[in-house]
């Protein structure tokens, strides 16, 4: 991670925006570098987002998954996510860690990411998807939006695109797998012009 003396660390991934993108995930931060697996989004082996979307799109939770490895297939998930037309950034470019930790609770936004140039990018975007609180929170307040949506709700954004919360895909968040992979299906069966498998 690039950071400067203040501690505030800038992001170090570029976005992943698909020419023919119609789902963008905006995410809070990357966790620190020390629990990466691959350098791409939900880079954290213990993070559910990828073995959901094995499950949702593949019916199997390992699809992405190179278990002797502890890490995920970083190709196949290019491939698929080009294929599927969806893109991934966060919310900030810019943050400072108030604890050690990757606790989004402690992250204190610096810098908020331009989300119109974003989407500028991709003319066949339907929807952003967050999932997590503090995601749902930057963008809101970026966009002057008063009330941020619930858990598997959706609000119109003035950019003419919806903005879909779902629940996280930390472990720490307290709902079971298959009931995340459902709520994620219902998200992806909503938005995506290409059927799932």
């Amino acid at each position: 991670m690039d950071s400067t003396d203040d501690n505030v660390e800038w992001h170090p991934l570029k976005p992943f925006l698909p020419k023919r993108g119609e789902i963008l995930f905006l995410g809070s931060f990357p966790p620190q570098r020390k629990r990466w697996c691959m350098d791409f989004y939900y880079p954290n082996f213990i993070n559910d987002h990828w073995r959901i979307e094995g499950e949702v799109f593949y019916g199997d939770k390992q699809h992405f998954v190179d278990q002797k490895r502890k890490t995920f297939r970083l190709d196949d998930i290019v491939s698929h996510c080009e294929k599927y037309g969806i893109g991934f950034f966060d919310t900030a470019t810019a943050v400072r860690r108030l604890k050690d930790n990757a606790s989004d609770k402690y992250l204190e936004v610096v810098e908020q990411t331009d989300v119109a140039a974003l989407v500028a990018q991709m003319p066949m975007l339907k929807a952003i998807v967050v999932t997590g609180e503090k995601a749902a929170e930057t963008i809101c307040q970026r966009m002057g939006i008063a009330h941020v949506p619930k858990v598997n709700s959706h609000i119109m954004l003035p950019l003419q695109v919806e903005l879909y919360r779902l629940p996280s895909s930390s472990r720490a968040y307290p709902l079971a797998f298959e009931k995340k992979a459902a709520a994620y299906r219902m998200m992806f069966q909503r938005y995506l012009s290409e059927p799932l498998l």
